[in-house]
């Protein structure tokens, strides 16, 4: 692909998961985004639905890996890359996601700030750019 197209590509998927952001109190359910907004340290956790909380945090996780995976893509043209990088996806989810169910059902205050890295890791692209930098200076060693 010719480059300005793909820099626009990159550019409206990158926008794609701001709006992800933006849009978030309306596309998923996710009682935690006004609890950890608020002086959460010193609340108690609230009252959710434990099967619907898994299922759009999945969901918002599998969108945000899917709009990722097809930027490192037009960025780096690696098919081995973003292969790599779904397996990273991936293997982070059952980690993530395991370490989140115990905070959501056995919460605790004083594991609220780990509890809140964790989520944050599983409702952002923090993977990604984490991945964009690492795949760059492989990419300029090789």
């Amino acid at each position: 692909m010719i480059k300005p197209v793909t820099y626009i590509l990159v550019f409206l998927l990158v926008g794609v998961l701001v709006a992800i952001r933006f849009f978030e109190n309306e596309l998923f359910y996710d009682p935690y985004l006004t609890f950890f907004q608020n002086d959460y340290l010193y609340v108690d956790s609230p009252r959710r639905e434990l099967f619907k909380l898994m299922a759009f945090t999945t969901w918002r996780y599998v969108l945000n890996t899917a709009v990722s995976l097809v930027i490192l893509l037009l960025l780096f043209k690696d098919k081995g890359m973003v292969k790599f990088s779904a397996y990273i996806y991936f293997f982070a989810y059952i980690v993530l996601i395991l370490i989140y169910l115990y905070f959501v059902v056995n919460p605790k205050q004083e594991d609220y700030y780990l509890f809140f890295n964790i989520r944050r890791f599983l409702i952002q692209p923090i993977l990604l750019i984490l991945l964009v930098p690492a795949f760059y200076y492989h990419k300029l060693k090789s």
